[in-house]
């Protein structure tokens, strides 16, 4: 058997094989955080897919930490929703392709990406591109507020149906700008142990308030790529340095984390870094092979220092026309336990199915060339401007008219 075939147990569950949809952010929820029309559309293509594990996207532990007014936020008001969203996505993957996909809801809080920013300090980098202010910041008090809100959500997420929640720290968002927050006084900046606290303990609540009922998992950013000391897992110099990311890795592992999704980089300050470029306007400081053999490293690296921990590969979506035999050289390397397509998700959404089925067809895949990133960027709802014509007409709309 393939090993991208191969299910995997994990946490008392079947995961039916070693294919994750990775999140990507459709902005095209209601406003109230319902799925929309076009939210339901992505989520049921992916239960068609054959995928083992669906990664839900972004999904705001209060309002203040929205990105847009179309991000995904389960509340008690729109519980029935989302669990018959969730049930009919299962009923869709049980009848056509004979599985059960773990489902994950990630959790998050967006920090300086919020509609209005709620920033950890100010960072001269990021503001190159989102001025903000002092009054920006948040405060301690505010901070300690948001363990209740994870676990909240978490309930939430039980109740739904969901059969795990990732606490998210990744691509700049509130946890992962703490973690680089050197600079800032107070309980949760400067030392590792301030810089490290909301993060640890928001996955501490929520463990504690879920039990084994649901999956607690996580995807870090495991290195931001922007130097020290306005980047975490990275030097002065803005090389790799693990240190403190293998350090916090080992201090979620006590708690009980057992996988982990990698990603790298923030993609709104260095966007090439966690979806390498192929082609259009945008001209990467790095050739594509360079951000590839970042991923590789980095996950070697985690897999030969944490073998317990299950990682989940990024990047791969990059390939192409070798999207699968690069996905089994990973798995078969012991580069990560499963292999997560982002971009490739959206762009081909049976690229997994039509696998198995001996119709693969490397001309639907991704050509990464970002504009659905472009999409999200101009405030519209996002997709692929490739291979979807209601996307590609909005993209010719909202974002080719403007260059």
């Amino acid at each position: 058997m393939s090993l991208i075939n191969k299910a995997l147990q994990f946490g008392g569950r079947t995961i039916p094989n070693r294919v994750v949809f990775q999140p990507m952010e459709g902005c095209d929820c209601q406003s109230d955080g319902t799925p929309g029309e076009l939210t339901v559309k992505k989520y049921e293509n992916a239960a068609r897919s054959g995928a083992g594990l669906i990664w839900m996207e972004a999904n705001a532990v209060c309002p203040e930490g929205r990105t847009n007014p179309g991000q995904m936020m389960l509340t008690e008001a729109n519980l029935s929703a989302f669990r018959g969203f969730v049930a009919s996505l299962k009923k869709i993957a049980k009848e056509e392709c004979g599985i059960e996909p773990i489902i994950i809801l990630q959790l998050t809080h967006s920090g300086r990406q919020s509609i209005v920013p709620m920033i950890a300090y100010r960072h001269p980098i990021y503001e190159e591109k989102r001025p903000v202010t002092d009054e920006n910041i948040v405060s301690d008090e505010y901070l300690d507020t948001l363990a209740p809100l994870y676990v909240r959500s978490a309930l939430l997420a039980k109740e739904a149906g969901f059969d795990g929640v990732d606490v998210k720290s990744c691509h700049g968002y509130l946890f992962q700008e703490l973690l680089s927050a050197f600079t800032r006084p107070g309980r949760y900046g400067g030392s590792f142990e301030n810089r490290t606290k909301l993060y640890l303990d928001c996955v501490k609540a929520v463990m504690d308030a879920v039990g084994n009922d649901i999956l607690v998992v996580t995807r870090l950013g495991v290195a931001d790529m922007v130097p020290k000391p306005y980047g975490f897992g990275t030097t002065e110099n803005n090389e790799l340095d693990l240190t403190e990311s293998d350090m916090l890795i080992e201090k979620l592992m006590e708690l009980g984390i057992r996988m982990l999704n990698v990603t790298i980089g923030n993609p709104y300050y260095n966007p090439h870094i966690n979806r390498p470029f192929r082609l259009g306007a945008y001209n990467p400081p790095e050739t594509a092979a360079e951000g590839l053999a970042r991923f590789i490293t980095v996950e070697s690296h985690l897999k030969e220092k944490f073998p317990e921990l299950v990682v989940i590969g990024s990047g791969l979506s990059y390939y192409r026309e070798d999207l699968m035999e690069k996905a089994e050289e990973q798995l078969a390397s012991g580069v990560c336990d499963l292999v997560g397509f982002g971009r490739g998700s959206i762009a081909y959404p049976m690229f997994y199915r039509d696998w198995l089925e001996g119709k693969f067809d490397p001309k639907k895949c991704c050509v990464a060339c970002s504009k659905c990133t472009a999409l999200m960027r101009n405030k519209c709802v996002s997709g692929c401007a490739v291979f979807n014509d209601y996307y590609k007409q909005l993209y010719k709309e909202k974002v080719a008219c403007k260059k």
